[in-house]
C-alpha cells in the first residue's frame, strides 16, 4: 500500500510540474487586474496606475485598476487573498497593510501568509504640515507647544492605521509628546480642516500636500523620511529637526494570492523592477515625490514580516486598542 501511495504521489508531482511551467510560460494571456484598496485619486491609486501603464506594455496585456476601498484597506486585501492564485489578480497596497493586524481584531486573512510578496513599488514621503494660524515655523515650535500643553495639539490622520497615522504615532513616541488624534476619511478632508484651523498638524503624503505647501496655504515643518525630498530641498527631515529615530517609511507594494506559481511571481518581479527603472516611469514617479523601492520577492517578504513586528510595537506604545 505504501508503495502504491508513493507511486501515485510521484505521478501527481510529474503531472503538476509541467502544468505550472506551461502556465508561467503562457503568462499573461489576458488582462491583469490591480486591486487598489483605497479610493481613486489616493496616493496608492495614482502610483498604481502609473506602474500599470508601463508594466502592462512590458507584459503585452492591459492592466485594469480596480478600486476596492473600505475598512482601512481590508476590503480590497480580502478580495485578493481569496482570488484565484493565477497571477491575474494582484494587490497594490500601502504600508497600512502591515498596520492592520495590530489595529483590527479578526482580520479575514493572514497578512503574513495569505499573500505572496512581489516587490515594493515606491517609497512616498510624508510631510509634517501645520495650520498657518498656529504660527509654528519649525518642528521645535510644535514639540515645545505640545509639551507645554499636553493633549491640546490636534493631530489629524487619514484614518486609524493609515500610513499618516503610523507616521504621527512614531513621531509622537520619539518626540515624547501627547496629542489628540483626529482621524478623517482621507487627505482632502484633512487639508480642508487644517487650512481652516480646525486641526493643527498632519503628516500629508507629499504628492497630495505639495500644491498647498507651494501656495503657502499650509506650513511644511519636516519630511517624515530619513532623507530630504528633492521636491522640498529646504525642508529638513524630522530627524534633522531634532527628533531622533522618527523616520517612517510609507511604501506602496505589489502582492499576489499566496499560492500563485513561483515562476509567475518571478516574472512579475523582474518586469516590475525593470519598469521602475525606465526613464518614462521614473519621471512620472519623481513628479509625485515617489522614490522607486525595488526588491526581490524574498526581500519584500522579509521586509513585511519585520514591519509587522515593528508596527505592532508602535501601536502598543501608542495605547491603540484593536478594533
Amino acid at each position: 500500500m505504501r508503495v502504491v501511495r508513493a507511486l501515485l504521489f510521484a505521478l501527481f508531482a510529474v503531472i503538476a510540474l509541467p502544468a505550472t511551467r506551461v502556465a508561467a510560460q503562457d503568462y499573461p494571456n489576458r488582462p491583469i487586474r490591480f486591486v487598489v484598496p483605497f479610493t481613486a485619486g489616493s496616493s496608492t491609486d495614482i502610483a498604481a496606475r502609473a506602474v500599470a501603464d508601463r508594466l502592462g506594455a512590458a507584459l503585452g496585456q492591459p492592466i485594469v485598476v480596480e478600486n476596492r476601498p473600505g475598512a482601512g484597506g481590508r476590503v480590497g486585501a480580502e478580495a485578493v487573498a481569496k482570488a484565484t492564485p493565477d497571477g491575474y489578480t494582484l494587490l497594490v497596497h500601502s504600508s497600512a497593510h502591515t498596520a492592520n493586524p495590530a489595529i483590527y481584531k479578526d482580520l479575514p486573512f493572514d497578512t503574513a501568509n495569505d499573500f505572496a510578496a512581489v516587490t515594493p513599488l515606491v517609497n512616498l514621503p510624508n510631510v509634517l504640515i501645520a495650520a498657518p494660524a498656529r504660527g509654528f515655523k519649525t518642528v521645535g515650535d510644535l514639540v515645545a507647544y505640545a509639551k507645554a500643553n499636553p493633549g491640546k495639539l490636534n493631530f489629524a490622520s487619514a484614518g486609524v492605521g493609515s500610513a499618516t497615522h503610523m507616521n504621527a504615532e512614531k513621531f509622537r513616541a520619539r518626540a515624547g509628546i501627547q496629542y489628540t488624534h483626529v482621524p478623517f476619511k482621507g487627505t482632502p478632508e484633512v487639508l480642508s480642516d487644517l487650512m481652516n484651523g480646525r486641526v493643527d498638524a498632519y503628516f500629508v503624503p507629499l504628492n497630495a500636500g505639495l500644491p498647498y505647501i507651494r501656495d503657502n496655504r499650509v506650513v511644511a515643518l519636516a519630511v517624515g523620511t530619513a532623507q530630504r525630498s528633492p521636491l522640498l530641498p529646504d525642508v529638513p527631515t524630522t530627524i534633522e529637526a531634532g527628533v531622533a529615530d522618527s523616520d517612517y517609511n510609507f511604501w506602496l507594494g505589489m502582492l499576489a494570492p499566496a499560492k500563485t506559481p513561483r515562476p509567475i511571481i518571478t516574472r512579475l518581479n523582474a518586469e516590475t523592477v525593470k519598469a521602475l527603472q525606465s526613464p518614462e516611469l521614473t519621471e512620472r514617479l519623481k513628479a509625485l515625490g515617489a522614490v522607486p523601492m525595488p526588491m526581490s520577492p524574498e526581500q519584500f517578504d522579509a521586509y513585511i514580516r519585520a514591519e509587522l513586528v515593528s508596527i505592532a510595537d508602535i501601536v502598543k506604545a501608542a495605547g491603540i486598542t484593536p478594533n
